[in-house]
């Protein structure tokens, strides 16, 4: 292989910031600024003030292209700048994308990096303040992700489901019927699995939390873990309220030769593949699979000629349980295995879109330990639904880097039709229930018609919520009219 068409990442840098107080608060910006330091410092050579290409994901922030921001305070005031829309697919679409170019030899020294304050940001709205944060105007040269759905289907934003908080715990719940698991032993399993994620983020120096958490904790409410969407409590939901950076900086093997970083640095892309699943939850087949992933996976595996027993590492994205449990399903990967490299959104950190460059970054790390070692890492945009996957190795790819997209394949499946209302009786396919404090506030139900049609349904009935957070409801028979939805057996 040409050594000028051969990518690799060959500098990694995370920054956290632990803030005591408003006033502690580093702005998104400075965090991107301090990883690319951290990461250019891992190169052992310098080279920021000659990248090609400044790549920002997306976050929670109004700067309008903090790509050329940084592109002036690092020296490289000719590099294109480039940005994405919002998506945890992202990260992992922008380094396959990286990769492909430097393959065609379009760049060869490439900054990415993106970062979020959510910790810093909940401290200022608790304290009814504002973070001070640099105005930073222009567009980009080039934008990833124009063109994607909205998040939600009209017809759930109708029923209030707005949030992923309400969506993955119905993907749960409809994982514990297909399984024929009882609640209570379907709770004790999850909690298990998450307590080994937690149990990663002990062992990961940049996890957000590495405080041992068992998995008894992890499923019992308290005033520290409260519930927030059966079946799940805070401490199995993505932490958000972090303050995290990092970035990757990728060139060409030639490239890296000629600024002099170390070989031993260099871990190797060998394939990238993505595929978006049919749109939202409303037209999907069922709630416990993903074809997209599947697909997705698949032709990953047959691009690099491994399979998943080749894995040494792999990072499955891990917003909730149940977006790892059907990741795992899909790919045949044993849950019984170490399924993360950081600890998961949970435990090492969910800095929303940027989570996927924590788990590449750590993956970078564990590679160059374990040279002969492969690793995949998953990304996931939306309600399951966004899917981008790669798989790395400390070793160069038996035959040049490959990137695919399995669109045509998942597009040609059949979908659900989901209507906006019905008369009559149905099958509880999934449901949830919402809390305020310790308080069950409404429930939301996916059910099917005689048809096979969709249907939301919502029940604020007290009782009903209460028995919907200890019984199982899935697959139950209910009626459903204008005034609301009863359930029958």
């Amino acid at each position: 292989m040409n050594e000028s068409s051969i990518p690799v990442l060959v500098g990694v840098g995370q920054q956290l910031n632990r803030p005591r107080s408003v006033e502690d608060a580093i702005e998104p910006i400075d965090l991107m600024l301090q990883a690319a330091r951290l990461a250019e410092a891992d190169t052992s050579v310098t080279l920021l003030d000659k990248v090609q290409r400044v790549t920002v994901i997306r976050g929670i922030w109004s700067y309008e292209n903090p790509a050329k921001y940084i592109a002036g305070e690092i020296g490289a005031t000719s590099a294109q700048t480039a940005g994405t829309l919002f998506g945890g697919n992202q990260n992992q679409v922008v380094v396959n994308d990286t990769a492909e170019a430097i393959l065609k030899g379009k760049l060869d020294l490439v900054l990415i990096t993106g970062a979020e304050i959510g910790n810093s940001l909940a401290r200022a709205r608790r304290a009814g303040r504002k973070i001070p944060m640099k105005e930073l105007p222009g567009n980009y040269d080039v934008v990833y992700g124009l063109g994607q759905h909205a998040e939600h289907h009209d017809y759930e934003i109708a029923k209030g489901i707005r949030t992923a908080v309400q969506v993955y715990p119905m993907y749960e719940n409809a994982i514990r019927h297909a399984r024929g698991e009882r609640p209570e032993d379907h709770l004790t399993r999850v909690s298990m699995l998450w307590s080994k994620f937690n149990e990663v983020a002990t062992g990961n120096p940049n996890a957000w939390i590495r405080e041992r958490v068992e998995a008894e904790m992890i499923r019992t409410p308290s005033e520290e873990n409260r519930r927030v969407s059966f079946p799940y409590t805070k401490l199995m939901n993505a932490n958000n309220a972090v303050d995290m950076g990092a970035a990757l900086i990728m060139c060409s093997v030639a490239r890296a030769k000629a600024l002099g970083i170390p070989e031993e640095k260099w871990i190797y892309p060998w394939a990238g593949v993505e595929g978006y699943d049919h749109f939202s939850a409303s037209v999907r087949r069922d709630f416990h699979t993903s074809p997209g992933i599947r697909l997705v996976g698949g032709q990953l595996f047959k691009l690099t000629g491994l399979s998943p027993g080749d894995l040494s590492f792999v990072d499955l994205y891990s917003c909730f349980p149940s977006a790892v449990q059907i990741a795992a399903n899909e790919l045949g990967i044993s849950q019984d295995r170490p399924l993360t490299v950081t600890g998961g959104l949970t435990f090492g950190g969910g800095p929303l879109n940027n989570y996927v460059m924590h788990s590449i970054a750590r993956t970078v790390e564990l590679l160059r330990g374990s040279p002969s070692g492969k690793a995949l890492v998953t990304a996931n945009g939306g309600n399951l639904y966004k899917h981008a996957h790669a798989i790395y190795a400390g070793e160069p790819p038996p035959a040049p880097f490959r990137r695919d997209n399995v669109q045509e394949q998942i597009d040609a499946l059949p979908a659900r039709n989901c209507i906006a209302s019905f008369d009559g009786t149905v099958d509880v396919e999934s449901y949830t229930v919402m809390y305020q404090g310790d308080e069950p506030v409404i429930a939301h139900l996916a059910c099917l018609t005689p048809d096979g049609d969709r249907v939301w349904a919502n029940a604020d009935d007290p009782q009903l919520m209460a028995a919907m957070s200890e019984e199982e409801f899935c697959g139950r028979r209910a009626k459903i009219t204008p005034n609301g939805i009863s359930i029958r057996d």
